[in-house]
């Protein structure tokens, strides 16, 4: 198989698991319209009004009404993934030879980092554990998760991973609530990883 079918079979398989995510999230999306209304329906059933819900959100939160402030809060004070500073919501990282390592999809709330698929990059490569998962990825959440419980950061705005795999194989990286400074330091830092991992593999 020549090099420009491989890379349009692999965009063929991006472009499948991208459309299989996006269904995903607009099946997410769906729901918590869904959950939205229910939530309407009870507060109208109540008797709030857009003026004393404003006054509820004053309030101090008591057991009774923390959980209906969460779910009224407007929509612009939900944190959203970083989307300033590049042309399109699909970056590339690439070594300095110019071989690709993994793209990175900027969605509204949510990065995805996709790697290679021909380079099997495995989670047993270091440096990926004990630098991008412990030093950087379990870092940032552990920061913002002391930030939770010391009531400075909303618990739906706290900075998570999840780390998809197929075997050892590194097949995404989902990363939430990331924010411009973090985005810039998560790109430097996967970037450099995987450079490191391909490194010991190519051989």
């Amino acid at each position: 198989m020549s090099q420009d079918s491989e890379k349009l079979k692999n965009l063929v398989a991006l472009k499948q698991r991208l459309e299989k995510r996006i269904e995903e999230l607009e099946a997410e999306a769906k729901e918590l319209k869904i959950s939205l209304e229910a939530v309407n329906s009870i507060l109208l059933e109540k008797g709030f009004k857009r003026g004393s819900i404003e006054e509820a959100k004053q309030m101090p939160a008591t057991a009774e009404t923390a959980q209906p402030k969460e779910e009224i809060a407007p929509r612009e004070e939900k944190a959203v993934g970083y989307r300033g500073g590049e042309p399109e919501n699909v970056i590339p990282l690439k070594t300095l030879n110019d071989e690709s390592l993994a793209i990175i999809y900027v969605e509204e709330d949510a990065i995805h980092v996709l790697p290679d698929e021909s380079k099997n990059f495995s989670v047993n490569t270091q440096p990926f554990s004990n630098f991008l998962v412990e030093r950087v990825l379990a870092r940032m959440q552990d920061k913002d998760s002391e930030l939770v419980r010391m009531k400075q950061l909303a618990p739906e705005k706290m900075f998570t991973y999840n780390i998809v795999r197929e075997g050892d194989l590194i097949r995404e990286i989902v990363i939430r609530n990331v924010d411009e400074e973090r985005f810039k330091e998560l790109k430097s830092s996967i970037r450099w990883t995987l450079e490191k991992m391909y490194e010991k593999t190519k051989g």
